[in-house]
């Protein structure tokens, strides 16, 4: 008997035969989540470190960037694959490992979240500060983002958190590319730039830029912002790789247009900026000096959706995470696809967004970290921090890997060759750069 689509719950049967997903046609009109997950991995410090980059070496380095992208693409597509080939979560996934992911991610969230949420408030606060001076102090600015981040993630479901950051993103590509065209880029040195060269004295700078660009936890998030889409079986896979290519590509349009800024006006010039967010504010008063007020402020604008994406990014992607978290420490949903698999009903009929462990990692996010603006961060807590954070790249790309060529992922779906090849690259990149980051740290 000739197969039949149940197009009401996108299944494919023969008969009465075992039903399985009908693969749909990959489509523009799915795209979201790698938008969501894509522009919250790309934050102010790595325009910054792509700019340094242009600044530095010119274009040399272009093809280290979009080798980046191309990590990015593998690693978010492998957790987008896990989610929707074995109907669990990613955090059940490490949990199957041993209990050492458990240790590992509780400090991880607890440390990690603390001081980020300090430096996601100031990133997205300087553009603020800059574009209106003399209305109040950075601080104090740092703490309206917090607090406006945390509103809206409170009470906006996923539906509406990704139509903002679409919105973002689409400000954050116009004004890129605008910048991009404006400062004139040489083509064929752009050209030039995507042949692998090493300058002198840049092995490690190079390894930073094809791993740092978009590179956070909130690439583990991408398979919870796949499933709280709605796409939560074999039958969306097609949608999801069209959808993850679809993201790094813009991806990789912005740190491509940041790298031409960065060769055209700092390198052609011989002008350095500040290394960290300060240095985005440096580069608009380079802007304004050459091309006028609109123009700066323009780019103060698009820093600002740059910021705020990874700021309310974090606040939701990470917030799902620590509700499965919490979810597997209770001893719920270990062989389930409903709430711990995906954003939906928890029992008594609460949405995740809703649930107490969601709000409550919200709420530390936020209100916490708020000490450290005005206090200088304990010394303790930037070591254990530094250690925690350069740990996590290197973590997700291998435990994807051994999760992904394990009998925990059925046998259609396993890894390829190919993507055994840039996970394993991806994985010891990260543990050179996890290695450097740690060595670098005050001790």
């Amino acid at each position: 008997m000739a197969d039949t689509a149940d197009t009401a719950h996108g299944t494919a049967h023969d008969g009465g035969g075992p039903r399985t997903p009908a693969m749909r046609r990959a489509s523009w009109r799915h795209v979201g989540p790698g938008i969501v997950v894509a522009a919250t991995g790309v934050g102010a410090g790595d325009l910054v470190a792509t700019l340094v980059a242009g600044g530095k070496y010119g274009y040399t380095l272009l093809w280290a960037a979009v080798l980046g992208c191309l990590i990015k693409i593998s690693l978010a597509e492998a957790a987008g694959r896990w989610h929707l080939a074995t109907g669990r979560t990613l955090l059940d996934g490490w949990r199957s490992l041993g209990p050492w992911t458990t240790v590992y991610f509780t400090g991880y969230v607890a440390v990690w979240g603390f001081v980020y949420g300090a430096a996601a408030m100031s990133s997205t606060a300087l553009p603020l500060a800059a574009l209106f001076p003399g209305v109040m102090g950075l601080k104090w600015w740092a703490v309206l983002c917090g607090v406006g981040g945390l509103l809206f993630v409170w009470f906006n479901r996923y539906a509406v958190f990704e139509k903002v950051m679409t919105a973002l993103v689409g400000v954050m590509f116009l004004v890129t590319v605008y910048l991009a065209v404006r400062v004139v880029p040489d083509l064929g040195g752009l050209l030039a730039g995507l042949v692998p060269v090493l300058p002198d004295g840049s092995l490690l700078y190079t390894l930073g830029l094809v791993g740092g660009v978009g590179g956070t936890i909130t690439l583990a998030a991408y398979g919870y912002w796949v499933n709280a889409k709605g796409w939560r079986d074999t039958g969306w896979m097609r949608v999801m790789r069209l959808d993850n290519r679809v993201a790094y590509l813009t991806t990789g349009v912005f740190v491509v247009a940041m790298l031409i800024v960065g060769a055209e006006l700092l390198h052609s010039s011989g002008i350095a900026i500040a290394k960290g967010d300060k240095g985005l504010v440096d580069l608009g008063g380079v802007l304004e000096e050459k091309y006028g007020v609109a123009t700066a402020k323009l780019f103060l604008v698009g820093f600002f959706a740059t910021s705020v994406t990874s700021l309310i990014g974090v606040w939701q992607g990470v917030s799902l995470l620590f509700a499965d978290f919490v979810a597997r420490l209770r001893g719920r949903g270990a062989d389930s696809a409903g709430p711990q698999a995906a954003p939906g009903p928890e029992a008594g009929g609460v949405p995740v967004e809703r649930s107490v462990p969601f709000r409550a990692y919200l709420l530390w996010l936020t209100f916490p970290p708020m000490a450290l603006l005005f206090l200088d961060q304990p010394f303790v807590l930037v070591v254990v921090y530094g250690v925690i954070g350069a740990f996590f790249m290197p973590f997700l790309a291998l435990t994807l890997l051994w999760l992904l060529n394990s009998s925990r992922t059925p046998g259609e779906w396993r890894n390829g060759w190919l993507s055994n090849t840039v996970l394993g690259a991806a994985g010891l990149l990260f543990l050179v750069l996890c290695v450097e980051q740690v060595r670098d740290l005050p001790w």
